[in-house]
């Protein structure tokens, strides 16, 4: 029942063994919400949504923190350029991206922080730092000293002498141009705060270890975000809360890019599929379908086919659902355990691609008792299926789900209506016996993508692979 997890820093899969017994915490990067949200920005907080899921089956305590990064050069220069105010775009957009977390079925965080709201924190941890010898003053903005810090760059794996680190306009006054602004200085027309080093407003970095050390104390279990946060952010946060004395995250875990054409999607390179229309042309359980199931770890290349292929996947494991249901008359509850070999995939390092095949041969098996009259069989089959769905999140009898298949606007009633006017005139030909009609019906149907099914209630449709 040990859980792994591929650890970043330590380059290997590792036993997670928590610091407190019975308890994980974790601190996940959350929104910079200069824009809506896209789907690569969604995928991280599933992943992370996924993981928690699963610590809590594992019988664990979760408290999870995603932050919101509400102020940073991309909210002030999207204020100038539309001539609103700073604080309107952020939450403008904040209120997106939890929009889009609900939509698909991300379970509420314990605390969601805002950047905004922790100056205190971030000018005590300062005030801290500049007294240790690693941070210090310089034309009203204040930097971290790298090289007053042994440990830095040991999770990105560089040499301090190859880097480059990014940095910002008005940040002069370095000693060493790799050394990183914690605080900026203020400059006409932003937003500031004042501190002991004159007005000016935090650095990206500083926001998180500030945050990370108010809600999780000075250590705590798993740090989580995308690999592009590796380096700088994730590398200057360990180098700021370590210096200032914390253990800071025992575990750090990264999940991979939703790219397109190969590159990573990104607003700036105009290649982004924004949450809000998406869930007007799909399903949003088949969304986190399509973006949850794939390894945590790994790339996921957007296209419509793909996502094709993920509505077809989860309309076999939806109808199997479906089928037992009517079939028993009434609910059927979820089983308390998952079947070993489920919890086998998950326990290594959030094996869900694994996981997912056992979900798909229970149905296969639950669809033969079915055809074999086997009530007993199917009905079991069903209980160890919603029970792994509901891990994933993925349970179509969830009551987050209620009503979820008319995908969130009229697309699906619109099709639903079509689909059975022609079901009516299949119907009509069956009554007058006319089968090789209703059977060109149905093949046409099928053919075009629609699986059609007569039960007891009347004939009913699913998404299927186009023929």
């Amino acid at each position: 029942m040990t859980i792994r997890l591929y650890d970043t820093s330590a380059r290997q899969i590792r036993d997670f063994v928590p610091l407190t017994a019975g308890c994980v915490s974790i601190y996940l990067c959350g929104a910079t919400v200069q824009a809506a949200p896209h789907i690569g920005h969604i995928r991280s907080g599933l992943n992370f949504d996924i993981m928690r899921r699963w610590f809590q089956y594992r019988g664990y305590d979760v408290t999870f923190i995603r932050n919101v990064t509400d102020i940073d050069d991309k909210i002030i220069a999207k204020s100038a350029e539309q001539g609103r105010p700073w604080s309107a775009i952020g939450y403008e957009n904040e209120r997106a991206f939890n929009a889009g977390y609900d939509a698909l079925g991300c379970l509420p965080v314990t605390y969601e922080p805002r950047a905004t709201g922790h100056v205190p924190e971030m000018i005590e941890m300062m005030r801290g730092l500049i007294e240790r010898g690693h941070a210090y003053e310089a034309d009203g903005n204040v930097y971290f000293d790298v090289r007053s810090y042994p440990g830095y760059l040991e999770l990105s794996n560089q040499d301090l002498d190859d880097l480059r680190q990014p940095s910002g306009e008005g940040e002069t006054g370095k000693r060493d141009q790799r050394d990183f602004a914690m605080w900026k200085a203020t400059k006409p027309g932003e937003p500031s705060w004042e501190t002991p080093w004159g007005r000016g407003r935090p650095g990206w970095h500083l926001e998180c270890s500030a945050m990370a050390h108010k809600y999780l104390g000075t250590a705590f279990d798993i740090h989580g975000g995308g690999i592009d946060l590796i380096f700088p952010h994730h590398e200057n946060e360990i180098a700021q809360a370590k210096a200032y004395g914390d253990d800071f995250a025992k575990y750090w875990v990264h999940n991979g890019w939703v790219t397109m054409s190969g590159e990573k999607m990104s607003k700036s390179l105009g290649n982004s599929v924004l949450v809000s229309e998406m869930v007007k042309q799909w399903r949003p359980i088949v969304l986190r379908y399509y973006l949850g199931t794939p390894h945590y770890r790994s790339m996921i290349e957007y296209s419509e086919e793909a996502l094709r292929e993920a509505e077809s996947a989860f309309a076999r494991i939806e109808g199997f659902v479906q089928r037992v249901t009517e079939k028993a008359g009434e609910t059927v509850e979820p089983a308390t355990e998952v079947p070993p070999a489920f919890a086998e995939a998950m326990d290594d390092d959030l094996g869900v691609p694994q996981a997912l095949a056992i979900v798909h041969t229970t149905v296969r098996q639950g669809n033969s008792a079915l055809a074999a009259d086997d009530k007993e069989a199917a009905v079991a089959r069903l209980a160890e299926v919603r029970a792994m769905l509901g891990v994933l999140g993925l349970d179509p009898l969830d009551e987050h789900w209620a009503g979820e298949s008319d995908r969130g606007d009229d697309l699906h009633g619109v099709v639903d209506t079509l689909v059975r006017l022609v079901l009516d005139q299949r119907q009509s030909a069956r009554e007058r016996k006319d089968w090789p009609a209703a059977d060109a019906i149905r093949d046409q149907l099928n053919q075009s993508g629609l699986v059609i099914e007569d039960s007891p209630t009347g004939p009913r449709w699913t998404l299927g692979p186009r023929q």
